[in-house]
């Protein structure tokens, strides 16, 4: 394998630079493991992020050919050729590999990443539905990985810089979509802005890298509907009598 890496260190580089490696790998091995050997065998300088290396932490999110992507889900005989390996775009490079995801985690928690109940808590677990849950299944399986967000055109040209991002709003969804979930009106408040689920316009690059297999545009489809629903409804989200004051009952099982 010929790698051709990213390669910055703000402490003692003016700019970024690409240094080309030359690792021996089987073609059942992952991308993952030719970083690895860089790193143990020819270069401890190199620096990325990784942990479980096996597609459910979602650390080591990086570009590979141009592609947001985990090197941990990349097999060798992927490849043919030269390998580009580049950090995430959108984010600042802090070194390397690694970049400052502190604006990705600001985001997502601007979004109520939590369940909201106002009822008191019932002696044993909160009841749901399998059917129920079904309806945001898809999106339990975010790993906050951030490819989806690096991908997205409206993050890439900066069009609104407040704007939550795929992730996120993934986040929301599940939450939106939860029939115990008792702060509806809250959530469609926040992403009834350019920020959040407004901002989209549904280019579809964030579902085309998830490592996951999300739906992402379509869940923020879904998240864009519910808003359109709740206007139609008269009631304006986060407004009396949009599911603020009681818990949103008519919502369960949609």
């Amino acid at each position: 394998m010929v790698l051709k890496v990213f390669r910055y260190d703000p402490e003692k580089d003016e700019v970024p630079y690409y240094r080309t490696y030359e690792v021996n790998g089987e073609p059942s091995d992952r991308l993952l493991d030719c970083l690895n050997r860089i790193r143990w065998e020819q270069d401890p300088t190199l620096s990325f992020r990784m942990s479980c290396g096996h597609g459910i932490c979602g650390s080591d999110g990086m570009r590979i050919n141009g592609v947001c992507g985990l090197p941990c889900q990349k097999l060798v005989s992927a490849f043919e050729g030269e390998v580009l390996v580049e950090p995430l775009p959108v984010f600042r490079v802090m070194k390397d590999l690694v970049v400052d995801l502190g604006p990705f985690f600001e985001k997502y928690r601007s979004l109520a990443p939590y369940l909201i109940t106002r009822r008191a808590a019932p002696e044993r677990e909160r009841c749901q539905l399998p059917e129920e849950q079904r309806l945001f299944e898809d999106a339990i399986r975010c790993i906050l990985c951030a490819c989806c967000t690096a991908s997205c055109p409206v993050n890439q040209a900066k069009e609104t810089e407040a704007y939550a991002g795929p992730a996120a709003l993934v986040r929301a969804f599940r939450y939106l979509f939860d029939s115990r979930d008792e702060g509806s009106s809250e959530r469609l408040a926040l992403l009834d802005r350019k920020e959040g689920a407004l901002g989209c316009r549904t280019l579809w690059k964030c579902t085309e890298v998830c490592p996951k297999q999300i739906p992402v545009t379509k869940e923020i489809g879904q998240i864009k509907k519910r808003i359109y629903e709740a206007k139609k409804a008269g009631n304006k989200p986060g407004s009396p009598g949009s599911g603020g004051d009681e818990p949103p009952r008519e919502e369960e099982g949609t």
